[in-house]
């Protein structure tokens, strides 16, 4: 890699993970202030997971998420003002208002959901998956899940038959240690989720998710041999998010020196300095980034404000159809 790709690369890497940062930063900013309603999970500590992975993909690719999937969103390419109308319940979001945190889908990117039933994107992975098996389509589907999912049972369903059917699915997992306020080992009796992927006889590694070259690596590695046709593949990034579960949440399951020590290792910061130690960003490039996201946030969070609401009378619209 030529130190100029290597320094548009490293840069690119660095502003997706502080647009997503700053997105979700400004989600919380306007939660308080009333502006977005419902529930409200930030993806803020986890940057360097999407910011990576999606690095692997192609326009072609689908990408599944889960509840936690704004930051997954955005490096998809889902503009950030429709994203924000989308927040706000807006008509012009991506979802027209109708999906809200928890339920983004964007088409045009292929880009699958925002699903708020844990677990609930796995089986339409394989449902993708399979589709592009039978229509000869060289695609790769990836499926983000935290480490809550692999409790249930769509996790081992998915698993198995993707393996049995050699389908082209990238199995990706958030692993932030909390399914909601539980912790990993209070839930599973085996603690090591690549070595469940493992036994369904899928190449399976563990990743650091706050490393967001190791992400990358990894996906790409992870992605190519999907997309030859080995099969399925797993990836488990160990991650943490530097806020409580959702926006109601307490937090009282976890003690602050937990939190602040994963803080030691925030994706960003480690990652701005390395740039800088290596010589590939200088000061003057970061502030450039960061006034650069600012800007765009600002823009979206004004585009939302201006947007429409869903005009009453269309309440109902694609809700219920009656019988001919």
């Amino acid at each position: 890699m030529s130190e100029a790709v290597r320094r548009e690369h490293g840069l690119r890497l660095l502003h997706d993970m502080l647009r997503i940062r700053r997105f979700e930063e400004k989600c919380a900013e306007m939660y308080s202030a009333g502006k977005i309603r419902g529930f409200l999970h930030l993806y803020i500590g986890e940057e360097a997971v999407a910011a990576g992975a999606m690095q692997a993909l192609t326009e072609d690719d689908a990408v599944v998420a889960t509840y936690r999937e704004h930051g997954h969103a955005l490096a998809r390419g889902i503009p950030a003002d429709r994203l924000m109308a989308e927040m706000y319940g807006k008509v012009q979001g991506c979802s027209r208002g109708r999906g809200g945190s928890m339920h983004v889908f964007d088409a045009a990117t292929r880009f699958y959901g925002g699903n708020a039933i844990v677990g609930g994107g796995l089986p339409i992975a394989v449902g993708l998956a399979l589709a592009d098996t039978m229509q000869k389509r060289p695609r790769v589907t990836a499926c983000f899940f935290g480490d809550g999912a692999v409790a249930e049972g769509e996790f081992h369903e998915s698993l198995n038959l993707a393996a049995l059917w050699k389908l082209p699915v990238l199995f990706l997992c958030e692993n932030n240690l909390y399914a909601m306020g539980t912790r990993i080992e209070r839930a599973q009796s085996q603690v090591d989720i690549a070595a469940k992927a493992r036994s369904y006889l899928m190449p399976a590694e563990s990743v650091d998710g706050m490393d967001v070259l190791a992400v990358d690596a990894a996906t790409k590695r992870a992605a190519d041999a999907v997309r030859r046709g080995d099969g399925p593949a797993f990836l488990e990034f160990r991650t943490y998010r530097f806020r409580a579960h959702s926006m109601f949440d307490a937090e009282l399951y976890r003690d602050k020196s937990e939190v602040e020590a994963w803080k030691a290792r925030d994706p960003i910061a480690t990652f701005t300095a390395r740039l800088k130690q290596d010589g590939i960003a200088t000061d003057q490039m970061l502030a450039a980034i960061e006034t650069s996201v600012s800007d765009e946030i600002e823009l979206a969070v004004r585009v939302a404000e201006d947007d429409d609401w869903e005009p009453v009378e269309d309440l109902l619209k694609d809700v219920y159809t009656p019988w001919p």
